[in-house]
């Protein structure tokens, strides 16, 4: 049921100190609160999916088997929290769709007492998620860059466009560290390590907030750690891998990010949902990380108390739970905080202190979002230039969400995060000219270069009669454009899942026919078993897809060199085949110009700096975690199974030659309070310009408990020119030693510490030497959370 045009928005009758934009948000929210009748609080509680009428009419509760039926015009007198994806339901022209959501909006106002406007969220993952919207890479290939600054660019960009369409809140950073390689959100992740989660989430972060977008870290937490790499199955996470690999980000983006909003987990952690345990939600992060902004459930986290976990008998219960573990928020639509959580207030059985507690969190995010004041107005900042429009034909196509600077920044980001695993024998840059055989199920398809919660991937699909809305050169198209004097031919080989080898002789054809083979391999995004990568599509061990590797065996088996390109959501095993190939190059899903960035790698014109934020293993089997590993954890003589990756993390070759000079050694003697300064000059000796990535870890002698063997606490992407020099300063806090020791207390441990100056995880350039002096201390979240570092 759509909701239509409504006339100008009155002044509400029950205006009071609460519409006063003079008086501290606290005392607003205070008078507005005591104003309200417990059904008036309780939908502020809650979201409605709804979806944009393509005609611009207002919005409709979305259908879907999950969702129990709303009638809209009926809810909303209450009043109501948020609106639930009004772009990223179906696909809208995005001025249609401002519009629509203008409407909703002034129906929502005029019906409730108070006038309140509900809050709009959308996914905002690798990108706006709606249709016509810039695909930027996937956070995956935003930890591959190293580069927080360029991922805050990319937030700014990706919030200025929500909020211009009336959006206020997006549903990211995913902070969920990788634990398992096999999971199939990997491609949703930043990384296998939580310093550089941490480092480029906050990024993220900033940027979304500068746009006056909230930011929403997800998911709280655990989420990776599932046993079996299995979708929401169970974490059997011990506390100290919690606490020092899982929550660092999460802890990262509050205090250094500002977040305003976190997403709790679908998880169970040693028996306790994350909805419903008030140790994490609140304990932890409210009362010890000083947290103030809301938590929102994960979509239809609250109802799976009930239906998954089985930890709440009834819709009353898990409301309870919920609401007592301090969930705030239901999303994505009314189950449990309605009138089941009415009925549980009234019966007693949950406190309307509770409610009160949720409902002051809301409101004061609604007021520092000007959604209180009396002068807001519904209309967007897209729309306002068209004074005021009321036809959606005339407003159609007038908001541009894919604009030339959005599209020369996914370039950017693409081009950087590319990253080089081999080249035997210089084989790259290939030259301009010859036969290149394009070949592989990934190299002509533009889906290719999307994760599963890019817009056309997430819900075009579901749409097949609408066109993409963006344009996606494939690596295919962009060969062919990088390359004008070459001779250029194609062949699919195989699907990209599937036994169907019939297309095989076709390719090996055209490989043998030519000078090189360009080998285009790697996953499918999708949800729920549909893809070969993202959400639900775990994988069973880390093969290729399909029969990928029987096209590459045969490929190779031709003669002609090939250059293996990987679009991939994972690594994928590739022992197989070390030594044998040409060349190799890693993107993960590097989002709408991902073709042209992988083209410019293959001809040189771009100098690739991507460094592997997960490692490449060996065999599909042997390395289902992380180099995050203590002594028993890397390669010994207790088994006959090597974990050690192909390619480790933060490996990534360059086409100019880096040297590397240390500078002085530092203080031999740090308080365990103390700082020093660790120093190294990097020159590019090479004939052309390119980007080293500096590397910091630490190792720990001997520790109280078992530590990773290495781990990063620094890092530096560093451009330099052809012949240029640049000193690479790290200023290292022992802060940044502190690790949960047996007590369960988070303590910087005096003794013999090594800071290892790397080009990856097991590329070590220079080693300097500490010893931590003086008493144990136990630090918490006031510690220095970062490495400072500079570049002269």
């Amino acid at each position: 049921m759509a909701i239509h045009p409504s006339p100008p928005v009155p002044v509400p009758a029950a205006a009071g100190a609460w519409r006063d934009p003079s008086l501290a948000p606290q005392a607003r929210v205070d008078d507005l609160i005591g104003r309200m009748t417990l059904e008036e609080k309780t939908a502020q509680l809650y979201g409605v999916w709804v979806g944009a009428d393509s005609a611009g009419d207002g919005v409709a509760p979305h259908q879907n088997a999950m969702c129990d039926p709303v009638d809209l015009p009926a809810l909303i007198p209450r009043g109501l929290g948020q609106l639930t994806r009004p772009f990223g339901t179906a696909p809208v022209d995005p001025a249609v769709g401002a519009l629509a959501l203008s409407r909703a909006q002034q129906q929502v106002v005029a019906a409730g007492r108070f006038g309140i406007p509900a809050l709009a969220h959308e996914e905002c993952l690798a990108g706006f998620t709606t249709w016509g919207a810039t695909a930027y890479p996937v956070p995956l290939a935003w930890g591959a860059t190293f580069d927080p600054g360029l991922v805050a660019e990319m937030a700014y960009r990706i919030g200025r466009d929500m909020r211009g369409v009336g959006v206020h809140q997006g549903l990211a950073p995913v902070l969920d560290v990788v634990r398992d390689l096999r999971w199939g959100r990997v491609e949703e992740t930043i990384g296998e390590d939580p310093y550089l989660v941490g480092t480029i989430g906050t990024a993220y972060v900033r940027g979304l907030r500068s746009a006056g977008i909230v930011a929403t870290l997800k998911h709280f937490a655990g989420y990776s750690a599932s046993a079996g790499a299995r979708n929401l199955a169970p974490v059997r996470a011990g506390a100290r891998e919690m606490a020092d690999v899982v929550l660092p980000p999460f802890e990262m983006a509050v205090h250094e990010g500002g977040a305003d909003s976190v997403m709790h987990s679908y998880s169970e952690v040693d028996g306790v949902p994350a909805a419903a345990d008030p140790e994490l939600l609140t304990g932890l992060l409210r009362d010890t990380w000083g947290f103030d902004g809301t938590v929102v459930a994960d979509y239809f986290g609250i109802g799976f108390l009930e239906t998954l976990h089985r930890v709440a008998a009834d819709r009353p219960d898990s409301a309870r739970l919920a609401l007592t573990a301090g969930v705030d928020v239901e999303l994505p639509t009314v189950r449990a905080y309605g009138e089941a959580l009415i009925g549980a207030v009234r019966g007693g059985a949950v406190a309307e202190g509770l409610v009160d507690r949720a409902l002051r969190r809301v409101l004061l995010q609604k007021c520092r979002l000007g959604l209180l004041d009396h002068d807001w107005s519904p209309l967007p900042p897209a729309l306002r230039a068209a004074d005021g429009p009321t036809d959606p034909e005339a407003v159609r196509g007038s908001v541009d969400l894919d604009p030339p600077h959005n599209r020369a920044l996914a370039r950017r980001l693409a081009e950087q995060s590319v990253v080089l695993l081999a080249n035997r024998d210089g084989a790259l840059p290939l030259a301009g000219a010859g036969r290149i055989a394009v070949v592989g199920p990934r190299a002509d398809d533009p889906f290719a270069m999307l994760g599963c919660y890019s817009f056309p991937g997430h819900v075009g699909v579901s749409h097949p009669e609408v066109p993409l809305g963006i344009a996606i050169p494939t690596v295919l198209e962009a060969v062919r454009a990088e390359f004008p004097a070459a001779e250029v031919t194609f062949a699919p080989g195989c699907d990209v899942d599937g036994a169907d080898t019939s297309d095989l002789p076709a390719a090996v054809a055209a490989a043998r026919a030519a000078d090189v083979c360009v080998a285009v391999l790697g996953d499918r995004a999708g949800l729920f078993g549909r893809g070969t990568s993202g959400e639900g599509c775990d994988a069973a061990d880390l093969s290729l897809p399909g029969v990928q590797a029987q096209l590459l065996d045969a490929l190779l088996a031709t003669g002609t060199p090939v250059v293996l390109v990987l679009l991939t959501g994972r690594p994928y095993a590739l022992g197989r085949w070390a030594g044998r190939t040409a060349a190799v190059v890693q993107a993960f899903f590097p989002g709408e110009e991902g073709g042209p960035a992988v083209a410019g790698v293959l001809s040189g014109r771009v100098n690739p700096s991507g460094r592997l934020p997960v490692g490449v293993p060996h065999g599909p089997g042997g390395q289902p975690w992380t180099y995050l590993q203590p002594p028993l954890g890397l390669a010994n003589e207790v088994s006959n199974l090597d974990p050690t990756p192909l390619f480790p993390f933060g490996h990534g070759l360059s086409y100019s030659s880096f040297d590397w000079e240390p500078g002085p050694a530092g203080t031999g003697d740090l308080p365990t309070d103390g700082s020093t300064d660790v120093e190294v000059t990097v020159r590019n000796t090479g004939d052309r310009d390119g980007a080293e990535v500096v590397q910091l870890y630490l190792h720990d002698p001997v520790a109280q408990t078992t530590r990773p063997d290495m781990r990063l606490v620094g890092y530096a992407k560093v451009p330099l020119s052809a012949g240029e020099a640049r000193r690479v300063r790290f200023r290292f806090h022992a802060d940044l030693a502190s690790f949960t020791g047996r007590a369960g207390r988070r303590i910087v441990e005096p003794g013999a510490l090594e800071l290892r100056l790397a080009a990856s995880s097991t590329d070590v350039r220079h080693t300097v030497r500490l010893d931590l002096t003086g008493p144990e201390r136990t630090v918490d979240h006031r510690r220095r959370l970062i490495c400072d570092v500079s570049l002269d």
